[in-house]
């Protein structure tokens, strides 16, 4: 079997994450068997986290970081992800005496922003302040906490359908909608216009998606539609993989996704076509590199 390989260009990790790792490896380089402490997974990639864990990063949930407290062996430092935290993680971290390295992605930080001004700005008038977002997700959480758990996170658009008609979410009331950075402009785009189409108040709609996810949309689109098959890399708990994923498939029926290089089904393929490789902003550059050369191998084995 023969098959033409390629790896779609801006596949990746996005900036954010980039400099996450990077801050926490250079601080692992820094002393032999030297340990960081990251409140939650730094990367939704189940092969990278495998493969910091091996240079002494250590994954921990806020309740380990208390019940490490109360065992008096609470780490030094702890390294807080591009997803960002409420500002409820850092005052206990300062009660905790734990110093922090902050590495919240800056457009992430931006958006904390813009959310705590627009909720000091809502809450004189009782208005409601949206998020687009997926409940629970980490970066959603550090956007609530900017308005004390206040915020309406709505996930798609039958869930808004649902808020409208149940009066949580209330069309009389002043509103200003923001979403989570690694969300669909398309479908940000459906849920605006539905609220732009009921409101019987002021509506501020923020356009808050990271423009590197943006524009991946639609490079994406075009990358999948040019390709007989598609291999979509990503960990399984990936937020942004599970969308961009479904954007391909809706494009190219033929997209696959991968969580590593052993999940290739060779069935998947015929003799001579193009084979598209691309991944989550969550995915690292080496894993596609290592699914694109099993393909490769392929070609040299028949």
């Amino acid at each position: 079997m023969s098959l033409k390989v390629e790896i779609e260009k801006h596949s990746g990790f996005c900036g954010g994450v980039i400099r996450a790792i990077g801050t926490a490896e250079k601080y692992l380089s820094e002393g032999e068997g030297r340990r960081l402490h990251s409140l939650g997974a730094i990367v939704h990639n189940e092969a990278e986290l495998h493969r910091l864990e091996e240079k002494g990063l250590v994954t921990i949930s806020k309740d380990d970081l208390r019940e490490m407290e109360a065992e008096g062996c609470k780490p030094d430092t702890i390294l807080i992800r591009a997803h960002g935290e409420p500002p409820q993680t850092y005052s206990m971290a300062k009660e905790m005496g734990v110093e922090v390295i902050d590495c919240t992605c800056p457009v992430v930080l931006r958006l904390q922003k813009r959310i705590r001004e627009a909720w000091e700005r809502l809450k004189p008038v009782r208005g409601q302040l949206v998020i687009f977002g997926k409940i629970g997700h980490a970066e959603v959480l550090g956007l609530l906490g900017q308005t004390n758990g206040e915020a309406i996170v709505v996930e798609d658009l039958p869930m808004l359908e649902r808020f409208i008609g149940e009066g949580v979410v209330d069309m009389e009331r002043p509103m200003e909608i923001f979403s989570q950075t690694t969300k669909s402009p398309v479908e940000y785009s459906k849920i605006c216009s539905r609220l732009e189409q009921e409101m019987k108040a002021p509506l501020e709609i923020h356009d808050t998606i990271c423009s590197q996810v943006a524009s991946r949309h639609e490079e994406l689109s075009a990358f999948a539609a040019g390709h007989d098959v598609i291999l979509f890399v990503a960990g399984a708990s990936s937020s942004n993989g599970r969308v961009l994923y479904n954007l391909c498939k809706s494009v190219n029926p033929r997209t696959y996704q991968i969580t590593s290089e052993t999940d290739i089904d060779l069935s998947w393929f015929n003799d001579g076509e193009k084979a598209g490789i691309c991944g989550a902003t969550s995915t690292p550059r080496w894993l596609l590199d290592k699914v694109a050369a099993i393909l490769e191998g392929i070609n040299l084995h028949h």
